[in-house]
């Protein structure tokens, strides 16, 4: 019988993007059959409020005052899931909705964050050329940026940086050209070269290691679509050649889900209107049906 009970949220965001797409995500996952296929619940759907095309004035960012307003929604249903023993997975949307799986946690105790993710997603405001908060998650979420959307319900940051990793970015090239903020030296960067140097064995070891820290009471899972190689998965809006392996990702979910200190997944950014024949879609809800079914086995 399974040890851990897996409940899906559907958050199907897309205030973070000056785009549409991502928001059918969740039923593309589900229409492949990964809830059935790992045996979890339907714990909820959240309803969106509608997009601004123009970036809010006191912060440059598209959307700011509904991202702060809708986070504390979404934290709330996943608190709701842990509160009853299972463990989230959360089908967005954008990157941004990390704000609100953080806050979750953050209201809880000091949890650490793996955020594994084709873009390092630590653009400042006017740095960004589209004010899109879902290029700016990471930066948010470890509190730098503005205090509307780094400092909710007074709990700035929602993960300390120390207490994150960065795991297989590769848009070194758009931070140089846009100007992006460097992450901050005490957050702990294993991009996708550090990753090949390393082996995906010991560059995930190394991750899950730091996250599982006495000091940590658990680690919460950001997974990134684009963080796959171009290759197997075009279905993304921003495409940067190279990326992870479905093998290399799924060794890596797996090795993190054995730790037995992750608490919850969240999967952003697969937009089924780019994956015509939906082989992209199929191949990913395979790779977390795998991993997650083994992980509750």
């Amino acid at each position: 019988m399974p040890t851990r009970s897996y409940a899906i949220i559907e958050a199907p965001s897309t205030l973070g993007l000056a785009t549409d797409g991502v928001e059918r995500l969740p039923e593309q996952l589900l229409d492949f059959g990964l809830a059935e296929r790992i045996h979890a619940r339907s714990a909820a759907r959240l309803s969106v409020p509608p997009r601004n095309p123009v970036p809010d004035p006191g912060t440059g960012i598209l959307n700011s005052s509904a991202i702060a307003a809708w986070s504390p929604r979404l934290a709330d249903i996943v608190e709701s899931v842990l509160d009853a023993g299972e463990f989230p997975i959360v089908l967005g949307g954008d990157c941004t909705i990390v704000l609100g799986s953080m806050l979750a946690l953050r209201r809880r105790g000091r949890y650490g964050l793996f955020f594994i993710d084709g873009n390092a997603d630590f653009f400042q405001p006017g740095a960004d050329p589209n004010g899109e908060g879902a290029s700016m998650d990471l930066a948010l979420v470890t509190g730098f940026g503005p205090s509307r959307l780094t400092d909710i319900e007074g709990l700035c940051p929602l993960v300390r940086p120390e207490d994150a990793v960065a795991f297989a970015y590769r848009d070194h090239e758009d931070q140089a050209e846009y100007g992006s903020q460097p992450l901050p030296k005490e957050l702990k960067a294993i991009d996708l070269p550090a990753v090949r140097a390393m082996g995906i064995e010991a560059a995930a070891r190394e991750a899950v290691s730091h996250l599982t820290r006495e000091d940590l009471d658990g680690f919460f899972i950001h997974l990134d679509a684009d963080c796959l190689d171009d290759a197997v998965m075009p279905a993304v809006d921003f495409r940067v050649p190279g990326g992870l392996s479905w093998d290399e990702l799924g060794a890596t979910l797996r090795m993190a889900l054995a730790s037995g200190k992750a608490v919850g997944l969240e999967i952003t950014i697969y937009n089924p209107r780019l994956d015509e024949d939906g082989s992209a879609g199929r191949g990913l809800a395979d790779l977390l049906a795998a991993a997650l079914a083994t992980a509750a086995s």
